[in-house]
């Protein structure tokens, strides 16, 4: 791990059980199951909202009801592939273009991104580029991955800002969540 990466505090969305045996020691931080779906937006990962505990709050409502609950956590950003950064978003074409003659060769259709809005859903193809290309890095080892995604309407009539928009990051390597805590 870089030894002056710079942290973030993230909140997990998940079930008040899950959140009790984080923050109360009876699950280890290197036990915590990272997400493996096909549909993942940054790919494999546990996945935080940065600074954005009521967002974290909101998807766990609507994801678990009356059982949700949040963890926040102090992550080092470590090895980030940092899709706020040019120099990361330029490597993700030519993993598209390795993928999409793999696809070809066998005769198969590539995943799309679908959902209800462009914005949302389920991104497939995100998550196979993504991990396509983390996997075929040699020498890097990314620990982290973060993107920016907007969402939901336009804050006012004609405005190019959304109002749920937000950093979301995916912890690939669990050495990076350095604590958790309950948010207030």
């Amino acid at each position: 791990m870089q030894r002056f990466a710079r942290w973030v505090l993230g909140y997990h969305g998940c079930t008040k059980e899950l959140a009790t045996q984080l923050i109360g020691g009876e699950l280890a931080v290197e036990a915590w199951r990272l997400s493996e779906n096909p549909h993942d937006w940054l790919g494999r990962g546990i996945y935080f909202w940065e600074h954005g505990p009521e967002r974290a709050a909101a998807w766990a409502h609507r994801r678990h009801g009356s059982d949700a609950d949040v963890v926040g956590a102090i992550i080092q950003l470590g090895q980030c592939f940092d899709l706020l950064d040019v120099r990361f978003t330029h490597l993700l074409l030519p993993a598209y273009e390795r993928e999409r003659e793999l696809v070809d060769d066998i005769g198969g259709v590539m995943p799309s991104n679908t959902g209800r809005t462009p914005e949302l859903g389920k991104r497939e193809l995100d998550c196979l580029v993504i991990n396509s290309f983390l996997q075929a890095s040699p020498g890097e080892e990314f620990q982290t991955v973060r993107g920016a995604f907007w969402e939901g309407q336009p804050a006012f009539p004609g405005a190019m800002i959304m109002r749920e928009s937000h950093i979301q990051i995916a912890v690939r390597d669990r050495r990076c969540i350095l604590g958790v805590f309950r948010p207030t």
